[in-house]
């Protein structure tokens, strides 16, 4: 298991490990970029496949990734979760997963089809609203970290890795008390749809 030491200024964190089931084993990791110029690849997620050639095992993979392994993740941290006196949970969720954004003429979202990436991001989004009414005492919010130039969209981005964790960032150091069930983006709020 790897680990980087966190810094709420500024750094990077990163936490990562393997679990098995029944499909065999699978990697997992938790990544936040470095915030002081660094540059961190350690998680890339996501399956960029035309809609004519998708697959029931290229959804089963994306799902796998965007939404059982949140899953996965938050049921293996809530024993540690629960020990702390402002537990967080934090899921990268997409403007890609709504369905306002993918709708609207106006956004960028709505130029771009990738249909198991959009689905499994609606699916972390209702994930996260569950949670967050189930988790009682946790705060439980996802981020939007926007179209960030990265090697997955062959920098295409129009903010950069450090504006994309802006959202992750803010949500992760917040003091006590801050609201749960939110979905934020490097702008502050917005709304679930």
């Amino acid at each position: 298991m790897r680990r980087r030491s966190a810094d709420a200024r500024g750094g990077s964190v990163a936490c990562g490990g393997r679990w098995a089931d029944d499909g065999g084993e699978l990697e997992f990791g938790l990544v936040l970029a470095a915030r002081r110029g660094g540059h961190d690849d350690d998680l890339e997620l996501g399956v960029a496949v035309g809609q004519s050639d998708l697959t029931a095992a290229d959804a089963r993979a994306v799902l796998d990734v965007n939404v059982v392994g949140v899953v996965r993740t938050t049921t293996a941290f809530l024993p540690l979760l629960r020990r702390s006196d402002d537990p967080v949970i934090i899921n990268v969720s997409s403007g890609m997963g709504s369905l306002a954004f993918t709708h609207d003429p106006g956004r960028t979202e709505s130029l771009v089809a990738v249909p198991l990436y959009a689905s499994s991001k609606a699916a972390l989004t209702m994930l996260t609203t569950q949670y967050a009414k189930g988790l009682k005492g946790m705060r439980v919010n996802a981020a939007d970290p926007g179209y960030t130039a990265t090697d997955i969209n062959g920098h295409s981005g129009s903010q950069t890795v450090t504006e994309g964790t802006d959202a992750i960032v803010a949500l992760a150091t917040e003091g006590p008390g801050a609201g749960t069930g939110r979905f934020v983006d490097r702008h502050g709020e917005i709304a679930w749809s």
